[in-house]
């Protein structure tokens, strides 16, 4: 697979099989992925934290919230919820450069579950104070990002963006997740070539 394939294919999942098992060193090898990426300054501000286990996994959703855009569904359904989680922390004496080097890791991260044939969400629309109690977060670290990692279970599909300008993602009546994307001359306001 190219990069571009590959950047293509890393989409944000909200379903997936929810008894496909995941193990600690399928998540323990993403995060060394991301540890492997440049940092700001190199101060290397972030930690994470990483489980598998239902039981856990069970208190982290309840924290979460799923898809803004789409405003009559709660989030994946008991047997569509991701099989593991990646909370990404900051060490708060770095916290002026972890908000860049989080989305430098979260990127890795989501490329690396992509080539592994599974697929992730980053979630910032977290309950930050509820899960930091349920993960026993210590004392200098701030949730920054939750990574919801799994099997995918839905088809995403892209698609330039309509005529009326929106970028919303939707579903269709098949379930089919649609993702508007701007076109790469509306993205570049100006060229340079020097001749």
């Amino acid at each position: 697979m190219t990069l571009r394939e590959l950047v293509s294919r890393t989409r944000s999942f909200r379903r997936f099989y929810e008894n496909h098992q995941l193990s600690l060193s399928i998540l323990e090898d993403l995060v060394d992925m991301a540890r492997l990426t440049a940092s700001a300054a190199n101060l290397q501000p972030l930690r994470y934290m990483i489980s598998v286990d239902p039981q856990m996994n069970a208190q982290i959703f309840p924290q979460l919230a799923w898809a803004a855009y789409l405003q009559d569904w709660n989030g994946p359904s008991e047997g569509e919820r991701p099989s593991g989680y990646i909370i990404v922390l900051g060490d708060e004496r770095h916290s002026k450069t972890a908000a860049w080097d989080m989305g430098v890791a979260a990127q890795t991260i989501l490329l690396g579950a992509t080539e592994t044939g599974l697929g992730g969400c980053m979630i910032g629309s977290i309950k930050k104070k509820e899960l930091a109690e349920i993960l026993a977060v210590p004392e200098g670290f701030e949730i920054l990002l939750v990574l919801a990692i799994g099997r995918p279970k839905e088809k995403i599909v892209l698609e330039q963006l309509g005529e009326d300008g929106s970028i919303k993602y939707w579903r269709d009546d098949k379930g089919v997740h649609h993702v508007p994307k701007r076109d790469l001359d509306s993205i570049i306001l100006a060229r340079f070539n020097g001749s």
